[in-house]
């Protein structure tokens, strides 16, 4: 068998910087304008943009590292892990960008409008389209959710490091705003506790919003309620951050309800005291 021994493969013409570098041992290395552009190391691992490449194919650049196109401009990449399992991306101009299991099951979607679709092949959730979506878009929902079944589902739960700490479910025809309430998770459980007084101290007032100066509304000062209420009340009274922006303050007015239950009961005991004395 004969063989061409060379270090290296160059162009005839020109500056000879463009070519074929030979002269490492079990490597294989293209050079365009005297820069290494690809190489094939001895464990037949590809790098473009990069002179040691980790993988089959490596790629390493500060813009797009890979593009792989068929002539009807869609793309498709499929990667096999060492496990066989088979991970799917498919994707097209046209129709969005598609994130599946296999080729044949659609997981999430990125449509042309920038929408994210999870579980729905790009139809919006409905009554009967399960999945959700997320939209950018003014004027729409910017997010949305579907279930098909009518008993409590969790749309939304929220987590900290204690565990789960609320969520917001649906059932079969309303919608449950949830925060933790189980008595395994509280401490000196008491009913003693004077609530009129207390709420004597809650200054209801009307006001326009600056925003929405012409419509007028019933509330609280989140100031004069965190003195009565703490837990009802965000943030702190006459907050800036370090521009001297305003930090506003906000409202949780469901926390206002157990002072309101308990004021009730009062009203009522002293209502029968005063009846029964009659």
């Amino acid at each position: 068998m004969s063989e061409i021994k060379v270090n290296s493969v160059v162009n005839s013409t020109g500056d000879n910087d463009s070519g074929l570098d030979l002269s490492t041992n079990d490597k294989v290395v293209i050079k365009t304008a005297d820069t290494t552009a690809v190489t094939v190391d001895s464990s037949q691992q590809v790098g473009i943009g990069t002179t040691s490449p980790s993988h089959v194919l490596h790629t390493s650049g500060t813009g797009q590292t890979a593009k792989f196109e068929s002539s009807n401009n869609a793309y498709q990449v499929e990667l096999n892990y060492s496990n066989s399992t088979s991970r799917a991306f498919i994707g097209s101009f046209s129709n969005g960008v598609v994130f599946a299991p296999s080729s044949a099951s659609e997981a999430v979607r990125i449509n042309s409008d920038g929408h994210l679709y999870v579980n729905t092949s790009g139809v919006e959730p409905s009554s009967s389209q399960v999945g959700v979506r997320v939209s950018g878009t003014q004027g729409q929902n910017f997010w949305k959710s579907a279930n098909s079944g009518t008993t409590n589902y969790e749309h939304l739960t929220f987590h900290n490091s204690n565990g789960q700490v609320g969520s917001i479910q649906t059932t079969g025809t309303s919608t449950i705003y949830v925060t933790s309430s189980d008595h395994r998770l509280k401490l000196n459980v008491t009913a003693d506790w004077n609530a009129t007084t207390r709420l004597k101290q809650l200054n209801p007032v009307r006001f326009n919003f600056i925003a929405d100066a012409d419509t007028t509304v019933d509330g609280f000062l989140a100031h004069e309620v965190q003195s009565v209420v703490p837990e009802a009340i965000t943030g702190t009274h006459n907050e800036v951050d370090d521009d001297g922006d305003p930090v506003y303050q906000g409202i949780d007015q469901s926390k206002l309800v157990p002072l309101l239950v308990k004021t009730i009961q009062e009203l009522e005991a002293r209502i029968t005291a005063l009846e029964n004395a009659e």
